[in-house]
């Protein structure tokens, strides 16, 4: 739709002649692509929070640890505490075939790591190297535990970002120092950079890893584990094989098959459905309210355009008996509608993606892994063409209407 010099002005006199009903019709559109881009933003704001929140861990992984028996069985008491062992991580490897990669770990919370003068807060964990599959370790110094260090049961460790900010400066890579936990001195061989929010086996960012084989000679743990994580063999689902897990450990550890309070089976996978399905459900509700709110806005326009158009009869009437083609008029209500919907549409956009700005700012202060909140560039030119067409629809109605105005009833009506 080409427009001259003499179109521009006569959109330009429309718009300020009629001031009360542009600025309303302006901030309809406004608001209508501001809430847009503003929910399509803290949608990705949301999603990336959620999705933080299970950083590092296998999306096929389930955990399995003891609680107390629930049931009487085979002349053992209800509440009967028991243990897992060494041995279990054997016996599933061999009798359950879904099962990719499993390894035990052990903790202990609440010891102190020493520097100097020093100190921190952590949590003792002993691991095997296959642990980098169930969660995985972003090492920014060093390296993580291998083989050797289990075969050896050297003592060494790897220590989480906490760790690291509470012992060392700013920096300052820790590789090679010694560190002492319980009267023992580890050299640190990596830092774990991990942060995200579930606490399986605890918090990454507040351990400090060692060999498994260290730490079951340190602290004299004989055969007992505290939990097995195991991750699924490609194509199949962790529900697919809990039944067979849970089955394999209760036959090993005289448990009732049906007690359920006994062995807590915690299914990673489960949860990660369950974040996608709300992730979908949150994506259909803003596409719903904000392409809602946009419609009302173009309804809007629509309806002042019509209005505007009537006001404008007589002038209608007028520029049609001096010559004025109805292919003239058309173009001037669709150009005025498609000029007042796009100015107020990037204006809201531009406000958006201001606020949005100062949002990821705010919340992201200091933050290692800061949560995204702006909108795709691509977003961006899809709301703009999006404005282009609304505002294209909204004049139709208005603009066929003037097209049917006839001269002489025009000039008769005034």
């Amino acid at each position: 739709m080409r427009m001259d010099l003499d179109t521009w002005e006569e959109i330009f006199i429309t718009i300020t002649r009629n001031k009360t009903r542009s600025l309303l019709t302006a901030f309809g559109v406004f608001w209508g692509i501001f809430m847009l881009v503003a929910l399509i933003g803290g949608g990705n704001g949301l999603q990336g929070y959620m999705k933080s929140n299970f950083e590092g861990f296998a999306s096929n992984s389930c955990f399995v640890w003891p609680q107390k028996t629930g049931k009487a069985y085979k002349g053992f008491r209800k509440g009967r505490w028991w243990n897992l062992e060494i041995d279990d991580v054997e016996r599933l490897r061999q009798n359950v075939q879904g099962i990719d990669v499993i390894t035990p770990t052990v903790n202990y919370w609440g010891r102190t790591a020493i520097l100097e003068e020093r100190k921190s807060t952590c949590i003792i964990k002993g691991l095997y190297p296959e642990y980098n599959a169930i969660e995985h370790q972003q090492m920014n110094y060093g390296r993580f535990i291998n083989d050797i260090d289990i075969l050896e049961a050297r003592k060494v460790c790897v220590i989480g970002n906490r760790v690291y900010e509470e012992l060392f400066r700013k920096g300052e890579d820790p590789v090679g120092r010694y560190i002492r936990v319980d009267g023992v001195y580890y050299r640190v061989i990596g830092v774990n950079f991990s942060d995200g929010n579930i606490q399986i086996n605890g918090s990454a960012s507040e351990s400090i890893v060692i060999p498994y084989t260290t730490m079951q000679q340190t602290y004299n743990l004989g055969r007992y584990i505290d939990m097995v994580c195991i991750t699924a063999k490609p194509g199949v689902k962790v529900t697919q094989i809990q039944d067979e897990i849970e089955t394999v450990v209760k036959r090993m550890h005289i448990i009732a098959p049906d007690d359920k309070q006994a062995v807590m089976f915690l299914n990673t996978e489960a949860m990660f459905s369950m974040v996608d399905n709300l992730l979908v459900g949150i994506n259909f509700l803003i596409f719903l309210v904000g392409i809602g709110t946009l419609l009302a806005g173009a309804i809007g326009v629509s309806n002042i355009m019509m209005v505007t158009v009537k006001e404008r009869t007589t002038e209608i009437g007028i520029r049609r008996a001096i010559g004025a083609q109805p292919k003239d008029i058309l173009q001037q209500v669709l150009s005025e509608s498609m000029v007042l919907t796009t100015i107020a549409g990037l204006a809201g956009v531009s406000f958006g993606v201001m606020v949005l700005q100062l949002v990821e700012m705010f919340l992201n202060s200091g933050e290692s892994n800061p949560i995204i909140f702006q909108i795709s560039f691509w977003t961006a030119i899809g709301a703009t063409v999006l404005l282009v067409t609304l505002g294209l629809l909204a004049g139709l109605a208005p603009a066929y209407r003037a097209m049917a105005i006839k001269p002489i009833e025009a000039i008769r009506d005034e």
